[in-house]
């Protein structure tokens, strides 16, 4: 292996110039076989070691290895850049969290927890955005599409796994909720629905 610190170095501008999570496997490439993956696993820890304390930090998620800012950093990065991000619904956060407590889910599922009938637009939104994705069907009459969420939604969260799955609240507030009217009866709020998918998951 290369020496540690250049070794370090090489990771830490291969990692900086990628727009994308990166996989220790690819990372590993850059050394051309002479890192193993127990190394690169190492040097990685360790670059995420000598980034701590600083305004930017190296983080491991669902896809890969990536530098982000601390989040106690982003309001003042965001004032370089006043666009807002996309808000979304109170349906669609509720869709999605239902989709991610109880995975695999067919419209039809999430219907069920909802009270209400699911539109189109609001599954074409959450694929859109990489969210959620089709991994099979179900075999029953019709054989409805099952959605599931993706290593996007997981790594849009800062997240490794499932497992790691914050309350609805944080979700909503890292993905950009749009706050709305209070809920209808025919229209539950998305902490009851979370709520509900969570007991139907237990």
């Amino acid at each position: 292996m290369a020496d540690p610190t250049e070794a370090k170095r090489i990771l830490e501008a291969a990692l900086l110039a990628s727009h994308e999570p990166v996989t220790a496997m690819d990372l590993k490439r850059v050394f051309e076989g002479e890192v193993s993956v127990d190394e690169m696993r190492k040097l990685l820890a360790e670059l995420r070691d000598d980034w701590s304390g600083r305004a930017i930090e190296l983080v491991e998620l669902a896809s890969g290895w990536r530098f982000q800012t601390r989040p106690e950093m982003q309001p003042f990065v965001e004032r370089l850049h006043p666009e807002k991000p996309p808000r979304y619904s109170r349906a669609v956060m509720e869709t999605l969290a239902i989709v991610a407590y109880r995975q695999p889910v067919t419209r039809g599922d999430i219907e069920d927890v909802r009270g209400v009938s699911v539109s189109p637009q609001i599954i074409q939104t959450l694929e859109a955005r990489g969210w959620i994705d089709v991994i099979g069907h179900r075999e029953t009459p019709g054989r409805p599409a099952l959605y599931a969420t993706t290593k996007t939604f997981l790594d849009d969260l800062g997240l490794r796994a499932l497992s790691e799955l914050p309350p609805l609240e944080e979700i909503a507030q890292t993905l950009a909720f749009e706050p709305a009217a209070p809920a209808s009866p025919e229209e539950p709020a998305p902490v009851a629905a979370a709520a509900a998918a969570r007991s139907a998951a237990d």
